[in-house]
């Protein structure tokens, strides 16, 4: 299992990942634009225009791996809403039972349900109000 964080930049993940590249020598490992995912955002989500801002970005700051996102580019992040946890588990029923565990108490934001990138994702507020996307990683 691995918890990373996961970032979220309500329309500035590019300029941030730029900053980052030069201010702690951030190397990019992948990033996906809206306009790239092979399968389209559910009509609503992004306002117009936003199909060239990140989706889902990787990169690297020493040794610590970070994601990072544009999110849904609606300009209403507040200071602290732009973190999640990141829980990589090893397969589906692990997924249902952690992420059962950190819903206990808190709030589903998104269930657990098969996307192109995982057969297991979803998003959950835990009761202390803490962000987690739990993640399957797909086999290789």
């Amino acid at each position: 299992m691995n918890v990373q964080p996961y970032l979220m930049f309500d329309g500035r993940c590019e300029e941030a990942l730029d900053f980052y590249k030069k201010a702690v020598g951030a190397e990019i490992e992948m990033m996906m634009r809206f306009g790239e995912s092979p399968e389209p955002c559910a009509p609503g989500m992004l306002p117009p225009g936003s199909e060239n801002k990140i989706m889902h970005a990787s990169f690297r700051v020493g040794d610590a791996t970070l994601m990072a996102s544009d999110g849904n580019c609606q300009d209403q992040l507040k200071f602290g809403d732009g973190i999640s946890l990141t829980l990589t588990v090893k397969d589906v029923a692990d997924a249902e039972r952690r992420f059962a565990a950190l819903a206990d108490g808190g709030q589903v934001q998104m269930p657990l349900t098969k996307t192109f990138f995982s057969p297991s994702y979803g998003m959950v507020a835990d009761r202390f109000g803490v962000s987690w996307m739990v993640y399957v990683a797909p086999q290789q």
